[in-house]
């Protein structure tokens, strides 16, 4: 799974460098992604789910782990005095995990539907409203942009939660087949559309600029929050199936997200889609070794 998102980043560098697409191109693409392909696949996902009570403590622990993870970032942000876009970029990165993208086919090829729907409610009411608010808020102090950010309002007009919303509202209404299949093909779009923009963003001179801040982000998001989830998990959940997601969740490489939130808020770009880049290389080794913790 992991190796064939890395060959859509490799396809977004062909496309720049023959010519074809340019860096500027991936913005309309992340458009796409956030009104369209991206509520269609929380919706296909969330509408159908059949949750327990007993996973409300998924994204409570999702949220622990994040600010957390916050915490520690901007700890190591002063400790390499960095400042402005270049810091609020390191921050967004070593905190906020592609637990969706990665983290929905990874959690159900381990554990199947009860996987899924543990990654569901760690990413949903987790992982992806933490960052709407408090990335939001983050991205707006360090970044520049037009208009004082709301995060109630953020939250509430982003088109993938409105999808969650409609999700959740419709969960006992049965989809007729054909939009289940039209909406679930347009989802299917999210995972190479937005690694073919981190491609065609990505600049390989900008990975070896910043190498000494993308070893700190690997550190932080692939071995230290993993860790700090499976602490966590075997204090407040009692199954060793939540525990893996769990610490598959806190894991997974950097959100292509954050290089959303970097153009909207004008933060540093090429450390952005540099650090997704350097994570989803790394979590070939790192997801794999920490699930041999569990």
């Amino acid at each position: 799974m992991i190796l064939g998102v890395l060959g859509y980043v490799g396809l977004g560098v062909v496309l720049r460098v023959s010519g074809l697409l340019r860096a500027e191109d991936s913005k309309p693409l992340n458009t796409l992604l956030i009104y369209v392909a991206l509520p269609a696949l929380v919706f296909t996902t969330v509408q159908p789910a059949r949750a327990e009570w007993g996973l409300v403590i998924m994204p409570l622990l999702a949220w622990a782990i994040v600010i957390a993870a916050v915490a520690l970032a901007w700890l190591f942000s002063r400790l390499l005095r960095l400042e402005g876009p270049t810091a609020g970029a390191f921050i967004l990165v070593a905190a906020f995990g592609n637990t969706g993208y990665i983290g929905y086919p990874v959690a159900s090829a381990l554990l199947g539907d009860p996987g899924l729907v543990r990654a569901i409610f760690y990413d949903i009411f987790g992982n992806t409203a933490a960052i709407i608010t408090l990335g939001a808020l983050i991205a707006s102090h360090y970044g520049e942009h037009d208009v004082k950010v709301n995060p109630l309002r953020e939250l509430v007009t982003f088109p993938p939660f409105i999808a969650l919303a409609f999700a959740l509202a419709l969960r006992s209404v049965p989809i007729p087949e054909a939009v289940g299949s039209w909406l679930g093909a347009l989802g299917k779009l999210v995972v190479p559309m937005i690694m073919i923009s981190v491609g065609l963003s990505l600049k390989p001179r900008a990975v070896r600029a910043h190498l000494g801040k993308l070893g700190v982000i690997v550190g932080v998001k692939l071995v230290a929050m993993p860790l700090l989830a499976l602490g966590l998990g075997a204090l407040f959940l009692h199954d060793a199936a939540s525990v893996r997601i769990l610490v598959l969740e806190a894991g997974v490489p950097s959100m292509m997200l954050t290089l959303v939130f970097g153009m909207k808020y004008r933060l540093d770009v090429d450390l952005i889609a540099s650090a997704i880049l350097v994570t989803v290389i790394g979590a070939v080794l790192a997801i794999p070794l920490m699930q041999m913790l569990v």
